[in-house]
């Protein structure tokens, strides 16, 4: 019945999309055939949905024709392998080999060692190995946290699904609740710092007391509120296995437990879900192509990094309030490998609870975004053209999107204001001008339907018809990171972070 149900919520959506885009498809050629401008009108009317998106839309189905190529051929070597394998004749015997006084490998007393084997890793001046075998590879993970009583044990509970206690190591950053005690009572790795270094600081003081980069071949960073898919170690592990992949980004999934959140909560957690589906699925799997290799972000929620290319790497520069910006920065301009992205390294992430929370994060994020720019600059590269004209539309669009708003405001309260609104000075004069350049129905239809239409998509997508309600809250969110992407870029300039976190209102997870 459940199946049935969503089968049903999934064509519903579908054909609200197809009526909305119908419909929008219908009044948008009308308008860019009024405007006189030609072909460039119709190219405006498809830029509605972003030119990176379909650039790297394209890009990205250029890779995924070259990954099935790729996959089918290895399949056929495979098979021809199989059946021209013969079983060699046996040519030497090793009779004895020379001993050291040591204990035997596996039989410290002192319990397990590390995983790690310093073979596989190759240092930044060697240049690329040789393809190693996925499973040789060891991987370290570690647990930044601040204040995360709620949800510490949970984060590490699925990270030991996935790996061994001993290669766990988290990091209490100066939390000044059970964070630390709660860790040190699964058994696994803590490091307990006294003065709150920020999530950084935190990132680089566990990595240099455990000595991480000389133990282990990835180095897996793990936000406390996330959980694991049980397929990740195994993607992560494909993905590393390709010798110049310096790091592996986590496919972050927003967590749906509606039981457990408000409306505001939902509401949040809904918008996040179709931004991650539309940026990874739609942008980053492009922007992640071997032949590509432009990818502006390796999120800190989970993702792994090659040892060799974290040793190379500063993670904790002074005047930045997030890490993962500058850490991808960092791999492009040292050139210390790619970024790899595949769908197989599902993490699940817990989204802010209230708006409050929601508006604190989207301004860290930005002004992190930023102040990896003002840091790193520009320099000649295809990492650095992409990026341009991604910034370049992030500013347009928003100032476009934030003055439309206002204008539409303006034609709204004139619309429905009555004589008192129009008696005020110079209103009908300015009200007449804007409507008939920009008639209320306009910014309605032009930037809310195609919106929602993406929203109906989602929908079909998950087979969860509740979205198709938050779906209609959802454009004055993205109104609201609008003006904190153009409102944090003086602030990157002109103040300087320390890296310090609080961490957000969190939900017990279990």
């Amino acid at each position: 019945m459940r199946f049935i149900l969503g089968v049903l919520v999934g064509l519903v959506a579908l054909a609200l999309a197809a009526a909305l885009f119908v419909y929008w498809f219908d009044f948008a050629t009308g308008v860019a055939a009024a405007s006189g401008l030609g072909a460039l009108g119709y190219v405006f009317l498809w830029l509605a949905f972003g030119a990176n998106l379909l650039l790297w839309t394209v890009v990205g189905l250029l890779r995924l024709g070259e990954d099935s190529v790729r996959s089918a051929a290895s399949r056929r070597r495979v098979a021809r392998a199989g059946r021209a394998q013969v079983e060699p004749e046996l040519e030497r015997v090793l009779v004895g080999a020379g001993a050291g006084s040591g204990p035997l490998p596996d039989t410290v007393e002192d319990g397990p060692e590390p995983t790690g084997n310093p073979v596989a890793t190759t240092d930044a001046d060697d240049g690329p190995a040789d393809p190693i075998d996925p499973e040789d590879l060891s991987i370290a993970v570690v647990i930044p946290a601040h204040n995360e009583e709620p949800v510490i044990e949970a984060a590490i509970a699925s990270a030991l699904r996935l790996f061994a206690r001993w290669d766990v190591y988290v990091v209490s950053d100066a939390s000044a609740d059970t964070t630390a005690e709660i860790a040190a009572g699964t058994g696994v790795n803590v490091l307990e710092l006294l003065n709150n270094r920020g999530k950084a600081g935190a990132i680089e003081a566990v990595v240099e007391e455990f000595g991480l980069t000389d133990h282990y071949d990835g180095v897996l960073i793990l936000d406390a509120d996330t959980e694991l898919d049980d397929r990740y170690v195994e993607g992560a592990r494909r993905q590393l296995a390709e010798p110049d992949v310096a790091a592996v980004a986590g496919f972050v999934v927003s967590e749906w437990k509606p039981d457990e959140r408000s409306f505001v909560g939902r509401l949040i957690s809904a918008y996040r879900d179709r931004l991650y589906f539309m940026l990874q699925y739609l942008m980053r799997f492009g922007q992640t192509w071997r032949h590509a290799n432009v990818s502006f972000i390796v999120p800190g929620f989970a993702s792994v990094y090659r040892t060799s290319a974290l040793r190379e790497i500063d993670i904790n520069p002074r005047g930045l309030v997030i890490e993962d910006f500058n850490m991808t920065f960092e791999v492009h301009h040292k050139r210390l490998g790619r970024v790899s992205m595949n769908p197989d390294t599902k993490a699940y992430s817990q989204d802010p609870f209230t708006l409050r929370d929601y508006y604190r994060q989207v301004s860290r994020w930005t002004l992190g975004f930023w102040q990896t720019i003002r840091r790193h600059k520009l320099w000649p590269s295809s990492f650095c053209a992409a990026l341009v004209l991604y910034v370049f539309e992030v500013v347009v669009v928003s100032l476009v999107l934030l003055a439309t708003v206002l204008a539409g405001a303006f034609v709204a309260l004139g619309t429905f204001g009555g004589d008192a609104v129009m008696a005020l000075p110079f209103f009908e004069d300015g009200f007449t001008a804007v409507s008939a350049f920009l008639p209320l129905s306009a910014v309605l239809i032009g930037l809310f339907v195609p919106d929602y239409m993406l929203t109906c998509l989602m929908a079909m997508v998950r087979r969860r018809p509740s979205y198709l309600v938050y779906g209609l809250f959802f454009f004055p969110v993205r109104i609201v990171d609008a003006f904190l992407a153009l409102r944090t870029i003086p602030k990157a300039w002109t103040a300087r972070s320390d890296g310090r976190w609080s961490s957000p209102v969190r939900a017990k997870q279990g």
